[in-house]
This record gives structure tokens, sequence and C-alpha cells, in this order.
């Protein structure tokens, strides 16, 4: 594996365990936009690792990871689907404003569980 995506593998695993931290504490728009970033340091460790090249934005990750593991068996619907899904908990944490703004802590830690699960999977995929 790469140096850079071993980088982007630890800083998923320095996130996950932000966001388990910050969920304990009771704040879950921030354990979810951690949740986020385990997610998204994890697909740039896969790209980098199949591109040579991390991608320059969010919706460049998403869309370079989408076309990287359309036809990769091993990650369902969910988890292909989990970078899209968690950046719009991350817009909420991050410009919501009023009491659509919150992000229950059932919710964040759902998304920490997925984050897991994803940040685990692309760890199998990588050499």
């Amino acid at each position: 594996m790469t140096p850079e995506a071993t980088e982007h593998l630890a800083k998923s695993g320095q996130c996950l365990a932000r966001a388990r931290a910050i969920l304990a504490a009771g704040v879950g728009e921030d354990a979810a936009r951690n949740a986020y970033l385990a997610a998204f340091h994890a697909a740039q460790a896969l790209i980098v690792e199949r591109t040579g090249k991390d991608a320059k934005t969010h919706k460049g990750v998403d869309s370079q990871f989408a076309r990287l593991t359309k036809d990769e068996p091993r990650l369902g619907r969910e988890l292909r689907q989990f970078l899209a899904y968690a950046y719009d908990m991350k817009s909420i944490a991050d410009y919501g404003l009023g009491p659509n703004a919150d992000i229950p802590l059932d919710r964040a830690g759902a998304a920490i569980d997925t984050a897991e699960r994803f940040v685990s999977q692309i760890r199998e995929l990588l050499p």
C-alpha cells in the first residue's frame, strides 16, 4: 500500500475514534461530521491507491469512489452510497440553522457504525 493510502487510513481511524468520543459527550452534529470524515479518508485511500492521485473535492471523492467501486461485489449498496448520505449530515452540522440543524444521537451513532463498516471494508479492498 502506498504511504498516502496508509496516511488516509490512519486519519480515518482517528476520525472514528473522535466520532465515538464526541458521541459519548452527547454532540450529534460533531460526531456525524467525524463519521463522514472517516469515510472520506478511507475513500481517498482507495482512490489514491488505485489512481495515484487524491481527489480534490468532496464531490470528486464521491464520484471517483463510485466509479472505482461500481462493480465491487464486496461493497453493498448501503456502503457505496454512504459518502453522499454522510455528506448531507456534515452539511447540516456545518451550515444548518434552527431546529432542523440538530442531528439526533441515534442517527449520529448509526452513521458511526456504518462508517466503521465502510472503513473496514475499504481496508479489505486494499493490498
